[in-house]
């Protein structure tokens, strides 16, 4: 099934309504073949599937769209498995699928995680007409919950500081990005990892935008900020390399889709004059 010119609209679907179409989840693997990820749903779950979870997504223009979840990745002929970071990063896929595999990514991890009560073991079980997994004996209820995070572009008149992690692709560079902790205001940690992950100060630090990020659950806040002070020292273990480029001479960099490429290629058309990129909600 092509998505193209389709629109994503995630929402609660019942289960127990038959037919529609399905992706297939394993660990942050999803089943792809030469059509895409979408497959018949009832198709799908007539194969050996041993489902943990199945969960209703939305809809892809009028179809509606489920998740089913395993914990094996099984061997379906003509299908491969691809991770979430290889097909949100390096496949040119369109926005509606961008922004449905990043929403299945984060639903299966929440379905993966609360099977089981982290109080008191027992088998938790889904909440009919809401997107809650509920433990009877405790009375506690969980719903999927995000991890807020910020990434941030530091830059220095003609040139952008980029960064790269050994997770990377070869090549590939990006902006930094990390958790916020608790007790944090998203400002104070945009300040401490600049300095942590590259030794850098930072001023003049403005909020762009955000975009959900399911490496497993995040907000992704996105910032722009402007070099204070320091020499780039980059943290060992965390940041493999990083450096500041020229606007002319930039590396290798993250996909269109990501917030990522969208706080670089906004300071390049500001730079430059040109229209402004828009980042895919």
């Amino acid at each position: 099934m092509q998505s193209e010119g389709l629109r994503w609209q995630a929402s609660w679907l019942d289960t127990a309504t038959p037919g529609g179409w399905a992706i297939l989840c394993c660990r942050q693997n999803f089943l792809v073949d030469a059509n895409g990820l979408l497959f018949p749903r009832e198709w799908l779950k007539r194969q050996e599937l041993v489902l943990i979870a199945e969960q209703g997504l939305g809809r892809l223009g009028e179809d509606e769209v489920y998740l089913l979840v395993v914990d094996q990745l099984l061997d379906m002929p003509g299908c491969t498995w691809q991770g979430t970071r290889q097909l949100l990063l390096m496949q040119p896929i369109d926005a509606p699928t961008f922004q449905m595999l990043g929403y299945a990514s984060q639903i299966a991890t929440w379905a993966e995680q609360h099977r089981f009560c982290g109080s008191c073991g027992q088998r938790m079980q889904a909440l009919a007409g809401e997107r809650g997994m509920h433990c009877e004996p405790c009375g506690v209820t969980h719903y999927p919950r995000l991890s807020p995070s910020m990434i941030v572009l530091v830059t220095r008149g003609e040139e952008i500081l980029l960064a790269r992690s050994s997770r990377f692709p070869s090549g590939l560079y990006s902006t930094l990005a990390g958790f916020v902790e608790p007790g944090e205001s998203v400002e104070a940690c945009v300040v401490r990892e600049v300095r942590e992950e590259v030794g850098l100060e930072i001023s003049n630090l403005q909020y762009v935008t955000s975009q959900g990020w399911p490496f497993p659950h995040s907000l992704m806040l996105g910032f722009h900020a402007q070099y204070a002070s320091g020499d780039i020292v980059p943290q060992p273990g965390e940041i493999e390399d990083a450096r500041w480029f020229r606007l002319d001479q930039l590396p290798q960099l993250p996909s269109r889709r990501t917030i990522s490429r969208y706080l670089i290629d906004l300071y390049l058309a500001r730079q430059s004059g040109l229209p402004e990129p828009v980042l895919p909600d």
